[in-house]
């Protein structure tokens, strides 16, 4: 009850101060000169507030909303945006990264280098075109491993009622300091084996796709227990590889 007294009178305080700067400007012209100056130096300190207010509001509202999860796109019947880009993390990054790394729930970097160079950070996305409130950044220096790669964990509504019609599409959004080959590897655990259908990922921030069809592999629908997808950097060394967003939906294939 307080909270809801508080907001009206203040609504009523800020109408009242409202109308007194108007009469102030409405009675400028024939003022006093005394009067004047000082309502000239209080309306100089109260646009300085307001000007950073506005400054400060404008720079908020123009990012990307934070947990904003991935819009189910036409004909999808699922989609998802993983943790590191939705909202932002406990442990903001870890430098140098041991193998396994786990940032988040759903996200775990793997490698076999004896000496690790590498490091990995979530970041704000504040570019106008950024969809995800938040990116993934990897600087990787010396590397004289064989392999790197970040597995997503997918959550259980990714294999609800999966079949092999589905399409599961991949939607990265990629900056890179040089020229990279990065495959994405999806896996679908199904009884005592796993299907594997591997796709290279396109270059650059155009937000380019990828899609699994699921109609090529041997997939036992009645058996699904689990997917995950690996995303693997081929010769990643002195390179920095920013995601500023990966989205995962599903649809099915149309009746030939």
């Amino acid at each position: 009850m307080g909270k809801t007294n508080g907001s009206v009178f203040d609504r009523i305080a800020w109408r009242r101060e409202l109308r007194r700067w108007h009469a102030l400007a409405a009675g400028a012209p024939t003022a006093g000169l005394d009067r004047l100056r000082g309502a000239r130096r209080a309306a100089r300190a109260l646009r300085a507030e307001l000007d950073r207010v506005i400054h400060l509001a404008d720079a908020r509202l123009a990012l990307p909303r934070t947990g904003a999860g991935a819009e189910l796109p036409q004909g999808a019947d699922w989609c998802w945006r993983p943790e590191p880009w939705r909202g932002p993390l406990p442990e903001e990054g870890i430098a140098p990264v041991p193998s396994p790394s786990r940032l988040g729930d759903e996200v775990t970097l793997f490698h076999d280098c004896s000496l690790s160079e590498l490091s990995l950070r979530q970041l704000r996305n504040t570019r106008g075109a950024d969809r995800a409130p938040f990116g993934l950044a990897m600087d990787v220096f010396g590397f004289d491993g064989s392999f790197l790669s970040l597995v997503i964990d997918l959550p259980p509504e990714a294999i609800a009622g999966l079949r092999r019609r589905h399409l599961v599409r991949l939607e990265p959004v990629l900056e890179l300091e040089k020229p990279l080959e990065i495959f994405a590897r999806l896996n679908i655990k199904h009884g005592p084996n796993t299907e594997q259908l591997v796709r290279e990922l396109p270059l650059g921030e155009d937000g380019g796709m990828v899609e699994f069809d699921l109609g090529y592999s041997n997939l036992n629908e009645k058996r699904v227990e689990r997917m995950w997808l690996d995303l693997i950097f081929e010769r990643p060394e002195m390179n920095r590889v920013v995601l500023r967003d990966l989205t995962f939906s599903r649809r099915l294939r149309a009746d030939l």
